[in-house]
């Protein structure tokens, strides 16, 4: 293990540690060892340990690309987050109380029901 530029090893931290900073399963940290996002160490015992130096690097990079501004009538809303919006409609559900319940304006549910993307 190489030193920390002090002489002393680099402090290392457990999948559940980086999970606690990041507000995450631990299974979701080592899925991002898997994917090249986080370097980790192996114990001798085959656990995986993750420096915390590498850790302060992905904190301080930003999650997602940033995305062009949303009309101000929408908001923003995940993949396939609207499906509960079309079973909804197709149970008699007006576009006045899904809207109301998903927060957004009538014009904006009425353009996702037609299939309309803002």
């Amino acid at each position: 293990m190489t030193s920390n530029g002090n002489g002393q090893p680099p402090k290392l931290m457990t999948p559940g540690e980086v999970a606690a900073l990041f507000r995450v399963d631990p299974k979701t940290v080592t899925k991002w060892a898997q994917a090249g996002k986080l370097s980790c160490i192996r114990t001798l015992g085959g656990h995986r340990r993750y420096r915390a130096s590498d850790v302060a690097a992905l904190m301080g990079q930003p999650a997602q690309p940033a995305q062009p501004p949303r009309p101000a009538d929408t908001a923003p809303t995940p993949p396939g987050a609207e499906d509960w919006m079309f079973i909804a409609a197709r149970q008699g559900a007006r576009a006045e109380a899904i809207a109301e319940v998903a927060g957004l304006s009538v014009p904006a549910v009425r353009r996702i029901l037609r299939g309309a993307r803002p």
